[in-house]
Formats: C-alpha cells, sequence, structure tokens
C-alpha cells in the first residue's frame, strides 16, 4: 500500500513541471504517472534524497535507474492506451515498470538479474501493482508465450532491434529501442502497420547499459558501471 509522503509528492510535481513538461512531454496520462509513482521506493536507501532530481541512480548489480526524462520521453513514445498488453525488456529497479502498469492493462518485464528482479518484484508488490508479471531470462528473446504485444520497450541497448521481439510485436504495436554501439545510441520508435510493415522513427540521442543476451550483447564484454537511460549531453 502507498503511504502518503508530503516532501515526496511535491518533489514529484517540482519534477513534472520543471524537468518534464518543460522540455516537451505533454502526454497528460504520462505525467500524471510520473507524478504519481514513489520514485524514491525503487533506489536504495543512501540515495532517496536525490530520487527527484533528473539524473540516474545506482541500483546494484552495476546498473542504473533511468533518468526521468528519459523514462517520460520513452513511455510517451509508446502512445499506450488502457486496454494494451505491454513488453518491457529490462526491469532493473521497477520504477518504469510501475509508470507502466499505471497507463496500460498488463505488463511482462524481464529483468537477467535475479537480485534485481527480486527487490522490484517486493517494491511493486509492496505498492500495489497487481498488472505486472516478472521473469528473470534473456530479454532479447522476449516472453514468446504471452506475444502479441500492443506495445514492447526496451530499457538496455541493442546493436540492432532484436528480430524475436520484432515478431511479438502486434499490428499496430509500437516499439521503443535504443539501437548502436555499446557507448552511445539513437532512441528508436518502431510502429506496425494494419499492413504488417514497419516505420522507422529516431528520437534522441541516448546512453543505456547494454542488451546483454542471444540477440544483443555479449555478457563478457561487460566492465565498469553502466549507466541506464540519459540523453546525450544532457
Amino acid at each position: 500500500m502507498q503511504v502518503y509522503e508530503p516532501w515526496a509528492a511535491e518533489q514529484r510535481q517540482r519534477l513534472v513541471m520543471h524537468r518534464l513538461w518543460c522540455r516537451g512531454v505533454r502526454d497528460r496520462r504520462v505525467l500524471a504517472a510520473m507524478a504519481s509513482v514513489p520514485r524514491h521506493r525503487f533506489v536504495p536507501e543512501p540515495f532517496q534524497w536525490e530520487a527527484y532530481r533528473d539524473r540516474p541512480l545506482p541500483i546494484g548489480c552495476r546498473q542504473t535507474i533511468s533518468q526521468p526524462f528519459v523514462v517520460a520521453l520513452m513511455t510517451e513514445a509508446l502512445a499506450l492506451r488502457p486496454g494494451d498488453r505491454v513488453l518491457e525488456i529490462g526491469t532493473g529497479s521497477g520504477y518504469q515498470t510501475a509508470i507502466l502498469s499505471r497507463l496500460a492493462a498488463e505488463i511482462y518485464s524481464i529483468e537477467r538479474y535475479s537480485w534485481l528482479a527480486e527487490r522490484a518484484y517486493r517494491v511493486l508488490g509492496e505498492l500495489s501493482y497487481a498488472n505486472v508479471f516478472l521473469r528473470v531470462g534473456d530479454g532479447s528473446l522476449g516472453w514468446v508465450e504471452r506475444a502479441p504485444f500492443d506495445a514492447i520497450l526496451v530499457t538496455a541497448a541493442a546493436p540492432g532491434v532484436p528480430p524475436p521481439l520484432l515478431e511479438q510485436l502486434a499490428l499496430g504495436g509500437r516499439m521503443v529501442v535504443p539501437v548502436g554501439e555499446r557507448r552511445a545510441q539513437q532512441l528508436v520508435r518502431l510502429v506496425r502497420g494494419a499492413d504488417g510493415q514497419l516505420t522507422r522513427q529516431v528520437l534522441e540521442a541516448v546512453r543505456f547499459v547494454p542488451l546483454i543476451g542471444s540477440f544483443g550483447w555479449s555478457g563478457s564484454e561487460e566492465s565498469g558501471t553502466h549507466t541506464k537511460g540519459v540523453v546525450n549531453g544532457k
């Protein structure tokens, strides 16, 4: 159950108005979700007082929670509807998952680190996000048993769009994915038309943690602390 914490609610409102709305995020449902989900609950306690700054924060396993502006930007690009079924690749802290859960009917989220998945599952449960389903595995393979999906959000960078994810995108579906080199990518939006054809739009230059898996990068190449979800140069 969520507990009302005035300091956090005030900081969320400030974040929405001064960092999201002022930078072009206009979807009122997305802004309302960002104003309601307690980001501080998804980060380790030493960083909770920084939770409403527009920056990534460490969450363990050499990973970070994404910059709020990037969360809002990617979520808005999905153009979610209340009845949508969404696949999220990279649960991480569970914060993006919680935002999605406020906007769609069912969220299926895959995380490769079991420790992060277990923590996200616990926090999401404590906050009563009941329409979320989590699994530990190779996100680049998707969740074929639950496909097709109306929207797919990939929160890790791939060298190219993983073919299994394209196969699991429904007609009329939208996918947002960072694609490019390991240290710099473009945030890409793909839309599958009623005829099955894909249209592609580049949204921003970004930097994301690498997507490790069969259709991502090799885990043996990992080193250092990875940043998940920042807009390059901002």
